[in-house]
């Protein structure tokens, strides 16, 4: 792991975004609660917020951090598309751009196993950092 003990204390705070492409009447089922395996909005944003919480254990290399706030939130983007944004923040020595970035992944994950029974064809496509602030490297926001 990299040394982080001489660096500051900041506020951190990224955003992350996956994109999920499913079928219109799939995605009539998944707003109205309509699946076998329950209430998937809800099952994803509270897999992406564990996820957050997990994200040291996933990925070599990575601080584990004392995050403050993780919010998912899922929007209908298109006629057949959700949008799962996370959102983490943790005052520390290193961003939480991983931890923004696992919790959008497996929220979007945790979609596509709870509706896999119903279509093989769901994508997950386009997961990217949004955002971050803090540290030595300041505010960041990718080109839209």
């Amino acid at each position: 792991m990299v040394d982080i003990s001489d660096k500051s204390e900041t506020i951190r705070e990224a955003r992350a975004q996956s994109l999920v492409r499913l079928n219109s009447q799939l995605l009539q089922k998944v707003m109205d609660a309509k699946l076998p395996k329950g209430d998937v909005l809800s099952t994803a944003r509270i897999a992406g917020i564990m996820a957050a919480k997990k994200t040291s254990e996933l990925i070599p290399m990575c601080h584990p951090l004392a995050l403050s706030k993780v919010e998912i939130s899922i929007d209908v983007a298109e006629p057949d598309s959700l949008v799962i944004t996370a959102l983490c923040r943790c005052t520390g020595k290193t961003g939480v751009e991983m931890e923004a970035l696992t919790a959008a992944s497996v929220a979007a994950l945790t979609l596509y196993d709870m509706c896999k029974s119903e279509s093989k064809g769901i994508v997950i496509e386009s997961t990217r950092l949004l955002e971050k602030s803090g540290g030595k490297s300041g505010q960041w926001s990718a080109q839209q």
